[in-house]
């Protein structure tokens, strides 16, 4: 009979460690799944940025455009904050969603608004993501 417990004993420890080894890969795929959605955000963002920058280059033909814009970029901005838990990145989409808070309001003051807090902040959430 000693030599059926030892078996059972090598299975049970055979199946423990291949459980042990194979949580820290999963864990690591979620990670890189992670910072892979976080750095498509970050180009979403981007691009949303290139967009402003071009609906308010044209904002006295279509007032609207700069509207559009801002939502989409809301939306992406939300996105990226709900994603992640990472502190870093969680700093930057504040950062950010106050710069696009900033541009909204000289938009509905009727000033022109100043891009560049956007940008920088966009440039540190690509950063943060960057895998």
């Amino acid at each position: 009979m000693a030599p059926r417990n030892r078996h059972r004993r090598t299975t049970a420890v055979t199946a423990f460690a291949a459980v042990a080894l194979a949580v820290p890969v999963t864990a690591g795929c979620g990670a890189v799944e992670k910072a892979l959605d976080c750095a498509q955000l970050a180009v979403e963002i981007s691009n949303d940025v290139d967009d402003l920058q071009d609906a308010l280059s044209g904002a006295a033909d279509n007032p609207e455009d700069a509207d559009k814009v801002l939502d989409a970029l809301d939306k992406d901005i939300d996105k990226a904050g709900d994603r992640t838990d990472n502190a870093d990145v969680g700093k930057a989409v504040d950062s950010l969603q106050k710069a696009v808070d900033n541009v909204q309001k000289s938009i509905d003051s009727g000033e022109q608004p100043d891009l560049t807090p956007v940008r920088d902040a966009a440039g540190e959430l690509t950063d943060v993501c960057s895998p």
